[in-house]
């Protein structure tokens, strides 16, 4: 029987983050994962002179997590902005609208956005502006105010049409989700701050435009690397004891301690004083249920959706549209459609496809084709062509296809999220020595799961260190 310090159970990259805190703490750990690979999601494939990222393929600047530790493993110089414009659009009667300049998520900043803003109708523009005459809701007189959905919120404050047009493919979509379940709270805080605060989201955000009137030339939110995503996970593997790393090791059962036993299907059994769960929501249940009934429930009821991503390349010739962006978003209500989402990879990020070629992604179910796994590969792949084909003017045969499918890989944060990690986190206070950190918690971006996975390893290799 092996013992060690503290286990991470987990080798995406919140598992690595906080292995990565324990390693720079000189802290004993262990770090086991199913798979044969590192990184989770977060994965690049290269073929052919085309650079595909088969999960996410940015991290955003406004959240210095990700950045920071970019930063400390001495990758700073290597982060790759996008390529302007960095136009977003958002499909509406089968056309491709621009959100405009100076709005964000849609919502804009001032009178001369508001204008520009062609997705909307004028009646739609004008039930937008009047967002600014909106009083808060009555709860905001308390300290908390009470919880809405993405759909609630909006249509209180922007109305109907913005909520089908903007929060629904814009906010909701990207989390593969339903706009009338997922939590404004627990997702986008800062809309609710705003309301809080200025009374009005689009006074927040010229105000925050105007405080910032010498800001040199912005380029853009995200950043990459040109070896792709997976150069991130990559390295900070590197940077950690080799045999530190165990692959191809599933813990299938947890007991309670300290010392925690994690049993293996491989046989091997390990005893450790610290366990960091960094795993799906749906996994870390089935685990956290072995110390305690309440907590695993509690994790169970974490919900997810799964997605497919299906890549294509044409000749550049084949695609009749100009691609000046980044990509577009496709809203529930847009009759005759099945993709989600579609990203211009090749016009996104600098060096992802070789001359004379475009490389685009699909996006396929989340809430709104929850069977989409089920389908074979030919059929997503036909989907996303027909659908592509109609919205870019292709013609001809792609020259690469691969789809990538993620079961249960995107974390739901539906109203009484915040309750529940809540109640999570008084369970685990009363659990010393475990730790539960990823996507499934507080927040499914990188940058998140960066800053929970080097919190849970700091406050572990303290522990170590007072006990010692």
């Amino acid at each position: 029987m092996n013992h060690v310090a503290v286990a991470v159970v987990g080798g995406g990259i919140s598992g690595l983050a906080a292995a990565y805190e324990l390693h720079r703490r000189k802290t004993p750990f262990v770090l086991l994962e199913k798979s044969n690979r590192l990184g989770g999601m977060i994965r690049t494939d290269r073929t052919g002179g085309f650079t595909i990222d088969a999960g996410p393929d940015a991290l955003v600047t406004q959240k210095p997590a990700a950045i920071a530790l970019c930063e400390e493993l001495g990758l700073a110089g290597r982060l790759i902005p996008t390529r302007a414009p960095r136009t977003a659009y958002v499909v509406r009667d089968g056309t491709l609208h621009p959100l405009p300049g100076g709005s964000v998520f849609g919502i804009p900043a001032g009178l001369r956005s508001l204008a520009a803003h062609r997705l909307l109708s004028r009646r739609g523009r004008l039930r937008l502006g009047l967002e600014l005459l909106t009083p808060p809701h009555r709860s905001h007189r308390r300290r908390e105010p009470a919880e809405e959905t993405i759909g609630a919120f909006f249509r209180r404050r922007f109305g109907t049409e913005a909520t089908d047009y903007l929060a629904e493919p814009l906010l909701a979509g990207i989390h593969s989700g339903d706009v009338e379940r997922l939590s404004m709270h627990a997702l986008f805080p800062r809309f609710i701050e705003a309301e809080r605060k200025h009374g009005s989201v689009i006074r927040a955000f010229r105000r925050t435009a105007a405080a910032r009137p010498g800001a040199p030339e912005h380029q853009g939110p995200f950043r990459s690397f040109a070896e792709g995503l997976e150069t991130l996970p990559r390295t900070l593997a590197a940077r950690l004891p080799a045999d530190a790393l165990r692959q191809g090791i599933e813990v299938t059962r947890l007991t309670a301690g300290p010392p925690y036993a994690l049993e293996t299907a491989q046989g091997p059994r390990i005893t450790a004083d610290h366990v960091i769960c960094a795993l799906p929501a749906h996994a870390t249940a089935a685990l956290a249920a072995g110390v305690d009934d309440r907590l695993g429930r509690l994790c169970a009821e974490c919900t997810d959706t799964s997605v497919a991503i299906v890549v294509l390349a044409f000749a550049r010739a084949a695609v009749s549209h100009p691609l000046r962006g980044s990509g577009f978003v496709v809203p529930r209500v847009e009759p005759g459609l099945s993709i989600a989402a579609a990203t211009w990879i090749s016009s996104k990020w600098p060096g992802r496809a070789p001359d004379g070629h475009v490389l685009l992604r699909g996006f396929l179910g989340g809430t709104r084709r929850p069977n989409a796994l089920a389908e074979p590969d030919a059929s997503l792949i036909d989907t996303v062509r027909g659908d592509l084909t109609r919205l870019l003017g292709i013609h001809g045969e792609p020259v690469l296809a691969r789809v990538y499918r993620w079961p249960r890989a995107n974390p739901q944060l539906n109203v009484g999220h915040p309750a529940r990690v809540a109640e999570i986190d008084d369970r685990l206070a009363r659990t010393p020595g475990l730790q539960i950190v990823g996507a499934a918690l507080r927040g499914v971006g990188i940058a998140d799961c960066v800053a929970a996975g080097r919190a849970a390893g700091r406050t572990a290799a303290d522990a170590v260190r007072s006990a010692a």
